[in-house]
């Protein structure tokens, strides 16, 4: 069914905002996907604070001219049936979430992704943001090498402890 005027200004306008408020723009061919599959992908994808939209590519170009700066967006590979996936809190996480489900589904495939500054990334370079660990696990290394030093500092000073309490017991073994 065709969409009136007014509901394709709102289209654009509603993907115009995602589009300047998400840090990227994951970009993929779904062609092959059933329903059902893009609903758990749907589901999946909003555990991580990504939204899903499928949008006619046209009304996406529109929304990339309207917002100020992504008119410099290369929109040559936007053809065929996409799906686009929006984060506004982590720039890997679209890309990982479409990555995941791919791996149980071959018929989702890359296109590219549009940063926040209006770059295009082909699909190879979203393929290798997929496979980066996310913020929480890039903190949690962080802090596990910083409180490395510590743990191996307090390490030593309790074996220090350990070896006087050892020889005050063996000495006080050796006077019984």
């Amino acid at each position: 069914m065709a969409l009136s005027k007014d509901k394709k200004h709102e289209v654009v306008k509603e993907v115009a905002e995602l589009l300047s408020s998400s840090k990227m723009t994951v970009v993929a061919k779904y062609q092959g996907t059933t329903v059902k599959q893009i609903q758990q992908l749907r589901r999946d994808a909003r555990e991580n604070g990504t939204k899903l939209r499928v949008v006619k590519n046209r009304l996406v170009v529109k929304a990339l001219q309207t917002t100020g700066t992504l008119k410099d967006a290369d929109v040559s590979s936007l053809t065929g049936q996409l799906l686009y996936a929006f984060n506004n809190e982590d720039e890997v996480a679209p890309a990982q979430a479409l990555h995941t489900f791919a791996k149980l589904n071959p018929t989702i495939e890359f296109v590219g992704a549009i940063t926040a500054d209006g770059a295009f990334l082909p699909a190879d370079d979203v393929k290798a943001l997929a496979t980066l660990p996310t913020k929480e696990q890039l903190r949690g290394q962080l802090v596990g090498t910083i409180a490395a030093p510590l743990t191996g500092f307090v390490g030593v000073m309790g074996g220090n402890l350990r070896g006087i309490l050892y020889a005050l017991n063996a000495r006080a073994e050796a006077i019984k």
